[in-house]
């Protein structure tokens, strides 16, 4: 081997051979192969002071023909040691973000196969498990490395967080895991717990989630896990045709049939709005008759306060789309200064005709994958081979190009029409009085 030029030795060297994955708390017996390297460069500025990490360029190595059986792994870890001064330290808490985001790429790039094979390596995936559970990254491991095993942490993360990304992910992980069980059990549980299970189900969009969250709906349930229940399978195309079909036999039960009435005749698609229309037939406006014109409702008084009140009441829903200072759905647009940009005429016609003004990147997209699965929303990214849509309830799915079977742009908005049977015409003056009071606060000098 030619010499190292330009360093002198360093304080705390980094073992060669077999010992260098020990000093990353790795040992791994191997025989050494011959290696012939014309040039190493190394980098002082590379070298953290509290690491002997060097920066390391071979340009040629010869691997004798009597090392055909020598792991892959065991090559690569001591060159990783090399690079990144890898420590993996006995208690997983102690591992540093740096280090453990390294550990986590490194081992990701070696794969499944050969962490599995090998002891060590299986110890230093397991610690960091243990640092990143409850994260997208604990889910993601899960899922690249099959650990069918860690299904019930990420139920737990599922329940604990419904509404998030991670949340939703992790469910995702465990129907992929073959979870179904353990899903089934949880449902036939608490009913707190097994409500906030729908929540992150329904959020999958996945149309095999249906059978699993059907049986929740037997007359002797729990009422408000029927209620989520309802609202969790309305989210997608298959669910809400389940309901429908229950509901032609009568088999809705009592307490989730106001439920059921408004969320199915607030849905999209128009086949299933009409039948809902038909079996569901949504409650008379107060008043009866129909909404006056928009230059009448602007010369009538509102109350802000009582308005504040219809934005939130179960059956108008406004903060399961829109945020106000930071409390809701995001989802739509925000609405904290909403008063600030747009007149009361303006709100009137956002809200009875919502897809006559689309502000630009809230256009609609209507995903189909070859499974069946349908997702409806907001483009948020796209790249060569994956489209990220953001559902209703703000939930981001990530779908994979090759997995689409058609995608499609819509002129409508995501905002549902018809809310306008849903209040008196009162409870919309008082709704729009509300948001117009939404103005931009000034700033304070």
């Amino acid at each position: 081997m030619q010499a190292v030029h330009a360093l002198p030795p360093h304080p705390n060297p980094l073992p060669q051979g077999e010992g260098a994955i020990q000093s990353a708390g790795i040992a791994i017996k191997h025989p050494r192969p011959p290696i012939r390297v014309h040039s190493i460069s190394l980098s002082l500025r590379e070298r953290p002071a509290t690491s002997s990490a060097v920066s390391v360029r071979v340009r040629e190595k010869r691997v004798s023909k009597n090392q055909n059986s020598f792991n892959t792994s065991t090559r690569i870890l001591p060159l990783l040691a090399l690079l990144i001064g890898l420590t993996i330290t006995p208690q997983a808490a102690d591992i540093p973000p740096d280090k453990l985001n390294t550990l986590i790429g490194a081992l990701t790039r070696l794969g499944p196969e050969k962490v599995n094979a090998n002891p060590r390596l299986k110890t230093a995936l397991s610690q960091v498990l243990t640092a990143t559970e409850g994260t997208e990254q604990f889910v993601d491991l899960v899922e690249v490395f099959r650990l069918t095993d860690r299904n019930p942490e990420l139920l737990e993360m599922a329940i604990a967080n419904p509404n998030s990304n991670a949340g939703v992910a992790a469910v995702n992980v465990v129907l992929a895991n073959d979870g179904s069980v353990l899903i089934k059990e949880t449902l036939a549980g608490d009913p707190k717990r097994a409500g906030k299970l729908v929540e992150s189900l329904g959020n999958t969009l996945k149309g095999s989630t249906v059978d699993l969250m059907l049986p929740l709906l037997s007359t002797d349930g729990d009422d408000a896990l029927q209620k989520e229940t309802v609202r969790s399978l309305s989210k997608f195309k298959q669910g809400a045709q389940a309901l429908l079909k229950l509901a032609d036999a009568d088999s809705i039960p009592e307490a989730a049939k106001l439920t059921a009435t408004m969320e199915l005749n607030s849905v999209r698609w128009t086949d299933v709005k009409d039948q809902a229309a038909k079996l569901l037939p949504l409650p008379k406006m107060q008043g009866g008759g129909s909404f006056p014109t928009i230059a009448e409702l602007v010369k009538k008084s509102g109350d802000a306060i009582r308005g504040r009140l219809v934005y939130a009441r179960e059956t108008v829903a406004c903060n399961r789309c829109h945020q106000v200072n930071g409390e809701g759905i995001d989802f739509g647009p925000a609405l904290s200064e909403i008063g600030s940009k747009l007149t009361k005429e303006a709100l009137y016609e956002s809200i009875l005709a919502p897809s006559s003004g689309i502000l630009m990147g809230y256009e609609s997209w209507s995903v189909e994958t070859k499974a069946g699965d349908e997702y409806y929303g907001l483009l948020v990214s796209e790249t060569k081979n994956e489209m990220a849509i953001k559902t209703v309830g703000g939930i981001v799915n990530r779908i994979q190009k090759s997995d689409i079977d058609f995608k499609r742009k819509s002129s409508l908005s995501t905002m549902p029409s018809g809310l306008q049977q849903l209040m008196s015409v009162q409870d919309m003056v008082d709704l729009v009085e509300y948001l117009a009071s939404l103005k931009k606060r000034p700033r304070t000098k």
